[in-house]
């Protein structure tokens, strides 16, 4: 009977690239809302086991990794289609429209993401020997090019391998001075270090590094309990929430045509009683999610007086709502932006913030794409010409009776390093999301896009206010810890006190310093054994 190992590491042809296939597949396990962390371990071993293979091969080093690639592409392509299939959601809400592009979104983005995986697994069989330090070249690779994917092309770090560490209250903790790329070196470290048990040669080969991971692991969650206090942190004063998730479907509902039901029905649930009997009145300020109306609210007057007329003297309406610009002296028409207003009783727009981080072919398509969808009788998802513009640096947003605000617009938040405003100004004291995640029903997705907007609490050490169209929203403490919640897919009210921020905390250098610190003293580690290998030879 050959081992387990052994037939993975002699797979060939299209069984090597369906073991790849399966087992990145099986990563998407480790992720939110499953959380199954012994799903890294069943997704990384064979990996480790793959690259054996390619290194037992004979082949010549270049051919070598050229088949580590294929095998990384393939591995990366079953995670990234498990992780986000969800995606194909969007293109069914106008399905008369978008269906015919749902294979490119389910298929087409998870295979153009697996070349990042692809690179890794390249590098880590340039940096191969047969021995443990394999699993250091490993995660160094496979950190790297997760590195390289949240950055290059306006960067997806969506599902970071990290986040299978980042979603346990316990061991997101390290995020704190690590951040989201430091938890990914331990993740991956953690769960390839059991593909030695059944490859090492002696024991201590076959259960030094399962050892270390598995002690990285239990100091990662006995830090976590260290640094989380028993008691609640303590809240803002004279600050009240007022959370409105409206649920309103994704579909033809939210149209222009159907404005006045919608401001009804945000005004009468804004006016309602929550679950503890308060009611708007007992608010200071008053939330309400991204893409809340399917028209121009600051050239709407009948609205913003509709929306001073909700609220008592002195308390304010923060909303998600496209604005445009005047059209510029050489412009035939105004620019699009997608934005958070912030509104007085008066029914007065005190300030706005435009979203800096806009999404690819969702918000915006680039110029020259966008004219060939449009002489093909195509369109883009946006009813927007030319889609939204993004603003050019991150601001905070001013909120009366609320101190500094870093504002995000949906998937903003899933950036590690990139909430908090540009700039010399104050720190801000918390992380304002407000998004609509209306377009992904119910699925996965949702519950993975607040996964990294609570990680992101932790990093900053600021808590959270999010307010979602359709779930999740959410009061988070900057610990961590969920305060309240509203789940997804319910009408409903979430009246809430804002914690107050963490004083000291690790700045975004420091976490950065934090990782290169990291893979450092892992690659001159490899450097190390790689020159006392080739002197012992």
């Amino acid at each position: 009977m050959i081992p387990l190992a052994d037939r993975v590491i002699l797979a060939r042809g299209w069984r090597r690239s369906l073991l790849g296939l399966a087992a990145g597949a099986l990563g998407a396990l480790a992720m939110p809302p499953f959380g199954f962390l012994p799903a890294l371990v069943l997704s990384l071993s064979p990996a480790i086991w793959l690259i054996d293979g390619t290194a037992k091969s004979g082949l010549s080093l270049r051919a070598s990794l050229g088949s580590a690639a294929l095998i990384g592409w393939f591995w990366g392509f079953g995670y990234f289609v498990a992780g986000l299939w969800w995606l194909g959601a969007a293109f069914l809400v106008e399905a008369d429209q978008f269906a015919w592009a749902l294979p490119f979104g389910v298929l087409g983005l998870p295979a153009l993401l697996a070349f990042f995986t692809a690179f890794g697994f390249a590098l880590a069989r340039l940096l191969w020997l047969p021995d443990a330090s394999r699993i250091f070249a490993f995660t160094f690779a496979l950190t790297a090019s997760e590195i390289l994917r949240g950055h290059l092309f306006t960067g997806f770090p969506w599902n970071n391998p990290g986040m299978a560490l980042g979603q346990n209250l316990w061991l997101m903790q390290s995020a704190s001075f690590l951040g989201l790329y430091g938890l990914c070196f331990l993740a991956l470290a953690i769960g390839a270090s059991p593909a030695l048990v059944l490859t090492g040669g002696t024991p201590r080969e076959r259960w030094t590094m399962p050892a270390l991971g598995a002690a990285a692991l239990v100091a990662l969650g006995a830090f976590g309990v260290w640094r989380i206090p028993a008691a609640p942190v303590a809240t803002v004063e004279n600050v009240r929430l007022r959370i409105m998730q409206p649920n309103l479907a994704q579909d033809a509902k939210f149209n222009p045509r159907n404005r006045d039901a919608i401001m009804r029905r945000y005004l009468t649930l804004s006016a309602s009683p929550g679950r503890d009997g308060r009611t708007h009145a007992d608010a200071t300020h008053i939330i309400w999610p991204e893409s809340a109306f399917p028209f121009l609210l600051h050239r709407d007057p009948a609205s913003l007086a509709q929306i001073g007329g909700l609220l008592e003297p002195g308390s304010v309406l923060i909303t998600g709502a496209a604005r445009m610009d005047e059209p510029l002296p050489d412009e035939t028409a105004g620019r699009f932006y997608n934005a958070i207003q912030v509104i007085d009783d008066r029914g007065t727009i005190l300030g706005s913030y435009d979203k800096v981080h806009l999404v690819p072919f969702g918000e915006y398509v680039p110029r020259l794409l966008d004219a060939l969808i449009r002489a093909a009788g195509l369109r883009q998802f946006v009813h927007i010409p030319g889609g939204f513009e993004p603003s050019e640096r991150r601001e905070a947003l001013p909120v009366p009776g609320l101190p500094p605000v870093a504002a995000t617009i949906c998937y903003e938040a899933i950036f590690p390093g990139e909430v908090l405003p540009e700039g010399d100004g104050p720190r801000p004291s918390l992380i304002l999301n407000v998004t609509n995640d209306g377009w992904f029903g119910q699925t996965t997705g949702p519950y993975q896009h607040f996964a990294q907007a609570r990680l992101r609490a932790v990093e900053e050490g600021l808590p959270l206010v999010r307010a979602a169209n359709t779930g999740i929203s959410a009061v988070v403490d900057p610990y961590g810890r969920i305060v309240d919640s509203l789940p997804l897919g319910v009408e409903g009210i979430l009246d809430t006190r804002l914690p107050v921020a963490l004083e000291a905390i690790h700045s975004p250098e420091t976490r950065s310093f934090s990782l290169t610190a990291l893979l450092t003293i892992c690659l001159m580690a490899l450097a190390v054994r790689r020159k006392q290998r080739a002197t012992s030879l």
